[in-house]
């Protein structure tokens, strides 16, 4: 079972198309079989949070909480690595202060 802070190669739809792909995702939480995720890009020109390859992407990636979506366990392929407890907080505190409206 995947959990939070898993960043997991899962199937994705597209907002703008009904087509559906392998993508990385940030596990935030499971529950009752549904995973919630956020999802991650390598267009680094995006706005989200950076995450590295020293962190454990395949290539410089951004975080996307802008794009936060709801997937069955059974779309999760695998579990590619775990975000350190600090980037789990930095994740953490953007997506509070995003939910507070805050946002810049």
């Amino acid at each position: 079972m995947p959990r939070p802070g898993d960043v997991i190669l899962a199937e994705v739809q597209f907002t703008d198309t009904f087509e559906i792909k392998k993508r990385p995702a940030l596990v935030l939480f499971q529950q009752y079989g549904n995973v919630v995720v956020a999802g991650i890009t390598s267009n680094t020109e995006m706005r989200g949070i950076p995450l590295s390859r020293e962190e454990g992407a395949i290539r410089d990636s951004v975080i996307k909480l802008n794009y936060i979506f709801t997937i069955s366990t059974s779309m999760v392929h695998k579990v590619l690595f775990h975000l350190s407890t600090e980037k789990k907080r930095v994740v953490f505190e953007e997506l509070v202060r995003l939910l507070e409206g805050l946002e810049a």
